[in-house]
């Protein structure tokens, strides 16, 4: 079996989550990184035959809209997919019936959903070390479990949680900048999924264009890029009641 693992992960949680389970399905794995501003997606064609593992992670409860624009030019063509959704141990909303949404409307058929949870990406105290060895037991029962259902041949779409309309989009609000450590390498440029850092000069970044996924953070070889201390500090108040209590994953067959 040919698998797809298609992923949007800027600091590498949603893609730990995917591979977790990808790896545990037994197939020869094709990946998609839906965070290359490069690639060119109408260029990712599937078959019938193949599986497609659709992986995003939540931002405000829903699909990050980049990641959804990337996708829906992705063809399909009527290939099994497992969605995925990961979160920083809040909520998911309405991510999945989004991403289920978008799968559809992409030619694929949706055949399981999962909710997972890893370490957040801008208050990192909260799932921190998340996905965990607890999480990828959970993953590869669900890998299992998924796997007979293809061998049965049972492949029913999934009653899937969320509502319609979804839930409104929030302002990104949370723009890495860069600090003295700062030697202009032009790595988070290069690396940035919505191209918001200047090539020329790093230290300039569009705030309307960035989507606040924290990539440039992550990437950075020198830390020297890092959002506002105050602005964080009230975002970890802010989640501290709703994100402490351990989540689990979850799987909808």
């Amino acid at each position: 079996m040919k698998i797809y693992e298609m992923s949007f992960s800027p600091t590498g949680g949603t893609k730990r989550v995917s591979a977790l389970l990808t790896n545990a399905l037994d197939g020869e794995i094709n990946e998609v990184d839906l965070t290359d501003s490069k690639t060119v997606y109408h260029r990712v064609t599937l078959t019938q035959e193949d599986l497609a593992v659709i992986a995003v992670p939540s931002y405000g409860g829903r699909v990050p809209a980049v990641a959804a624009e990337r996708l829906a030019t992705v063809r399909g063509n009527n290939a099994r997919a497992v969605l995925i959704c990961v979160y920083g141990n809040r909520a998911y909303e309405d991510t999945l019936v989004e991403l289920q949404d978008i799968a559809k409307q992409a030619g694929f058929r949706v055949i399981a959903a999962i909710a997972a949870i890893a370490e957040h990406s801008i208050a990192r105290q909260f799932a921190a070390g998340r996905p965990d060895e607890q999480d990828a037991q959970h993953l590869s029962a669900f890998a299992k479990q998924i796997r007979e259902r293809l061998i049965a041949g049972d492949e029913k779409e999934p009653a899937i949680p969320g509502n319609r309309p979804y839930k409104k989009v929030g302002k990104a609000g949370m723009v890495p900048k860069p600090t003295k450590k700062c030697v202009q390498c032009g790595i988070c440029a290069k690396k940035c999924p919505v191209q918001a850092i200047d090539m020329d000069n790093p230290k300039k970044v569009n705030s309307n264009t960035c989507i606040s996924c924290m990539r440039c953070v992550s990437v950075c070889p020198h830390s020297a890029r890092k959002v506002n201390p105050v602005m964080l500090a009230a975002v970890g108040l802010a989640l501290k009641k709703v994100c402490s209590d351990r989540k689990e994953c979850e799987l909808f067959l």
